[in-house]
């Protein structure tokens, strides 16, 4: 079938209009080393960049020999950046960057009162959707620095790479939800008619809640309501930007995947996904890609040449040359199975090198005794040698075949994915044989990445 357009990653670092470089899929595709190889290719090609990272394995910041990486980007050594071309890396931290926003927008009294908030400390920490909304703010509050010209965001490891998306959104209709305006009510109403809506209108539902909830816990949510009442809207002002901010022209999502069902079935919905919310899709990075250098011979005939050998046959004898075996002209090149299998087997002596005819005397057949000897074993050394290179060539056709089998299974996953999605471009990445763990692992990737096609196992 018809090949997927390539996609050109080197122009769309080079262009100074892309800002913004988001790789998204699903978890054990390659994002974090996709972002960090881009990240050192667009540096060391003039950029300036920082690279944000969600990913809690840190394989970022050994990759970059970075101690470690937290809030704060930090500069990438050994990045050989022309025209000024440089390179940073961060790790979010999710509580920290929720702390930034209350120091930032509450005054010095009741930001303490919020970050001592037990209920506070536990939604900074771990509330659902709070990582991927402090990655929206983070990414914001670089853009606005302006310090960088490009920014490439490792988006989290969820289950739906999209979540981060969906985020602002719910923590948004959380905090603008009946229920936060419910608890914010007392607050809102003052003075006696406030006392008496809260014991009267709140007594029931307070109650309830308290039962539920435990009663210490729902007091600690209604403190945290009431000192971050003036900070709600900006919550919801700042996630509308930021996902606005996603959908302009300078923005390119990357969507990573590996050949394998379920990895292409989620970029299949990663790729609808983007459409609805038209967010810029720049096109697909399909990692660990399997090739070989013997891709003609299919693994039917490795498996078949596997048994012939273990069974002692001649692998590479050609149809209907038995008549003409005697002529030199015809008879094809010994391959080196064949050669390997005639060596190991001495030839019969001739003419002067006849083998001497017996004799009785003691003293002739004890003298030629250890040349006997010495041949015999030279005999069965040359045999196991023999047997060793069968079995061996055996094992290797076996490895060939299973990978010709893998070869064609992701051709057949890719082409589906191709064919339900033929406009989106492609870049293929070979898989390599160890894994990136320094910024030469990382150059190597982004080669491949901006290769345009898979180079040979």
């Amino acid at each position: 079938m018809d090949t997927a357009p390539v996609l050109e990653l080197d122009p769309l670092l080079d262009d100074r209009g892309t800002r913004i470089i988001v790789c998204c899929g699903a978890g054990g595709v390659g994002k974090t080393t996709t972002a960090a190889a881009l990240g050192v290719r667009a540096a060391e090609r003039g950029r300036r960049v920082v690279v944000l990272t969600i990913d809690p394995a840190r394989r970022l910041a050994q990759s970059m020999g970075i101690d470690s990486l937290d809030n704060t980007p930090r500069r990438v050594a050994g990045i050989k950046g022309s025209d000024g071309g440089e390179l940073h890396a961060m790790m979010l931290d999710m509580k920290r960057t929720f702390d930034e926003i209350v120091e930032a927008h509450a005054d010095a009294g009741r930001a303490r009162a919020i970050l001592e908030n037990p209920f506070y400390q536990s939604l900074s920490a771990g509330f659902a959707g709070t990582q991927e909304y402090m990655a929206m703010e983070k990414l914001g509050q670089l853009r606005a620095r302006d310090e960088w010209d490009l920014i490439v965001v490792d988006t989290p490891p969820s289950r739906s790479a999209l979540d981060f998306l969906d985020a602002p959104k719910r923590l948004g209709s959380f905090l603008d939800g009946k229920f936060i305006k419910l608890l914010m009510a007392p607050a809102k109403v003052g003075g006696r008619a406030g006392m008496k809506f809260l014991n009267v209108g709140m007594s029931m539902m307070t109650g309830t809640l308290g039962k539920l909830l435990g009663g210490q816990f729902l007091k600690d949510v209604q403190t945290f309501v009431a000192a971050m009442d003036t900070m709600f809207g900006g919550f919801r002002t700042r996630a509308d930007a930021t996902y606005k901010l996603l959908q302009a022209p300078g923005t390119a999502f990357l969507v990573v995947a590996t050949p394998e069902r379920d990895a292409l079935r989620e970029a299949a919905y990663f790729v609808e996904r983007l459409a609805a919310e038209r967010m810029p899709l720049a096109g697909l990075v399909l990692n660990r890609v399997h090739g070989s250098g013997a891709a003609g011979l299919s693994a039917e005939r490795a498996r078949a040449a596997a048994e012939n050998l273990d069974e002692g046959r001649i692998v590479d004898q050609g149809d209907g040359k038995t008549g003409q075996r005697g002529s030199p002209a015809t008879d094809p090149e010994p391959s080196p199975l064949a050669t390997a299998a005639a060596s190991s087997t001495p030839a019969a002596p001739t003419g002067s090198e006849a083998a001497p005819t017996a004799t009785t005397d003691p003293a002739a057949q004890h003298a030629h005794a250890p040349e006997a000897r010495d041949a015999h074993d030279s005999h069965d050394d040359d045999a196991d040698d023999a047997v060793d290179v069968r079995h061996l060539t055996a094992e290797l056709l076996r490895l060939h075949a299973e990978r010709m089998r893998v070869l064609a299974r992701e051709q057949r996953t890719r082409d589906r994915f191709t064919a339900r999605h033929p406009e989106v471009a492609v870049a293929e990445v070979a898989a390599l044989p160890d894994d990136v763990h320094d910024l030469a692992g990382l150059r190597a990737v982004g080669d491949r990445l901006t290769g345009g096609r898979t180079p040979s196992a």
